[in-house]
């Protein structure tokens, strides 16, 4: 059964997370994570969404995000990983 689609409201902040593939631990190296904040800046830049809180983990990350507009939530998190990926 599929889940419900999200109910994403303007002005919210959102607590999302991401993995890296297979649970593998691909941010350990300090350049690794120089390279993930470069990404992420860029795609600031990009969307121009409110970043309040971000913690790289050695196989994850949290974010706390505030999107311009509530529909671009999926579209950062989906440029995000799909840049990062590369």
């Amino acid at each position: 059964m599929p889940r419900k689609p999200r109910e994403l409201k303007a002005g919210y902040c959102y607590h999302v997370t991401t993995r890296c593939n297979n649970r593998e631990f691909k941010l350990l190296r300090h350049e690794c994570r120089e390279v993930f904040i470069y990404v992420l800046n860029q795609a600031i830049a990009k969307y121009q969404f409110k970043l309040y809180a971000l913690c790289i983990m050695s196989n994850h990350v949290h974010y706390l995000i505030e999107p311009k507009q509530p529909e671009d939530l999926p579209k950062i998190m989906h440029w995000l990983n799909w840049y990062t990926l590369r």
